[in-house]
């Protein structure tokens, strides 16, 4: 009897220690997987980084570039675009493209009147003053294109003022061997 109670009593403890094990297990294989997820978040957005990177794309928030509802550059955004000039300017096989791209709130009456009739025609107004002022600081005419989207590739939901704001962009993207 003592021996068969000797057994039970390391029995008990044992079985504890295994129904333990197999809590901490579960709780081993969600944070195995929380892991593996963020992981592949993180391999993702590396290879969107890489891919930018390969592609020689450059993206510039709009509302840096132009005042409100506007399509003329500002000192402010003239000062932003300085930082491109001199790779810009050194291209020779290459071809550049400005895209331009807006929120997809309608334009306001003040645009309308000065010949913008909707978020096509802005996209692109700002994507040529965008082209302009580079060839003015020395871009070679011959390499360099505007082309506007409106709001036809959203980036972000337009449903908040914050995805509105990431939506307004300028993309300054070189192709070709000498990009």
């Amino acid at each position: 009897m003592i021996t068969g109670l000797t057994a039970a009593a390391r029995i008990v403890p044992f079985t504890a220690l295994m129904l333990a094990a197999c809590v901490s297990e579960s709780k081993y294989e969600a944070q195995t997987q929380q892991l593996q997820a963020a992981q592949a978040q993180s391999a993702a957005e590396q290879a969107q980084i890489a891919k930018m990177q390969q592609q020689n794309k450059w993206v510039v928030a709009g509302d840096m570039l132009f005042p409100e509802g506007g399509y003329q550059l500002s000192a402010n955004g003239k000062q932003a675009l300085n930082q491109y000039v001199p790779q810009l300017q050194n291209l020779k096989n290459a071809k550049v493209v400005v895209y331009g791209y807006t929120d997809n709130l309608p334009v306001g009456p003040a645009l309308q009147r000065s010949g913008i009739a909707n978020n096509i025609d802005l996209s692109s107004r700002r994507a040529d003053n965008v082209v302009a002022y580079f060839t003015a600081q020395g871009v070679n005419p011959n390499i360099i294109s505007a082309k506007g989207f409106g709001d036809t590739h959203p980036v972000a939901s337009n449903d908040t003022p914050q995805g509105r704001a990431q939506n307004r962009r300028i993309e300054i993207v070189m192709e070709g061997p000498g990009a």
